[in-house]
């Protein structure tokens, strides 16, 4: 059973191109991530699948920019993550007064992923990689069978990036992530797909491709 099925298709937006004869299938269970240069696809091939699975399942996204509300802390930001479960007004008051199980909920994903003493603070006031894990809090609170992430752990070191990527690999069976760092990408993956030159000019699992496929991503 395939989750997704692209079939030589092209993908852009704002009437742009920006891929050509995509032709791909995803599976469940798959950990996928998508390496290439900065504009060679990336956000634009995970946004395309964002949008015909979130018809079919439930999907937690992680977006380049993060979606925050700068102005909500910490807590409020991680419990929008289910807004769309329920009506305006159910929202409306979860983000003034959330219940108590709720709280406890995104505390719990906060305090996963080493927030716990930021949980009150306004998300304007916090570090891009405190503000990149709010954002993974904020999926992780979601949950759902596949996650979608663009670039998670670009502002994280390399033993943080690593803690949050296994995090993910626990809680989503199916991820669809961009990475730029591929040590994280090899140890991560299941398959590897990489973007140049408006195409895919690589589909594999990590063990099968070699460090001159890699580098011929980014023109070396």
């Amino acid at each position: 059973m395939s989750l997704l099925r692209f079939r030589d298709e092209t993908l852009g937006h704002g009437g742009r191109a920006v891929l050509s004869g995509v032709s791909l299938t995803l599976s469940p269970g798959e950990r996928v991530v998508l390496l290439g240069r900065s504009g060679a696809g990336k956000s634009t091939l995970l946004a395309a699948m964002h949008d015909r699975l979130r018809a079919e399942m439930r999907v937690a996204l992680v977006p380049q920019e993060h979606g925050l509300v700068p102005q909500l802390s910490a807590e409020r930001n991680a419990l929008m993550g289910r807004l769309d479960d329920h009506g305006a007004m159910h929202n409306l008051r979860t983000l003034i007064h959330p219940r108590a199980q709720d709280r406890a909920g995104a505390a719990a994903v906060l305090d996963e992923l080493g927030l716990a003493a930021q949980a009150g603070q306004r998300v304007e006031t916090l570090s891009g990689g405190q503000k990149q894990r709010v954002a993974l809090a904020r999926a992780f609170w979601r949950g759902g069978a596949v996650l979608i992430a663009d670039e998670p752990v670009s502002a994280l070191d390399e033993t943080q990036g690593a803690q949050v990527l296994d995090r993910i690999a626990e809680r989503f069976p199916t991820a669809l992530v961009a990475l730029h760092d591929v040590a994280q990408a090899r140890a991560f993956a299941t398959r590897i797909i990489g973007l140049a030159r408006g195409r895919i000019v690589l589909d594999a699992a990590p063990g099968r491709i070699d460090n001159a496929a890699i580098a011929a991503l980014y023109g070396g």
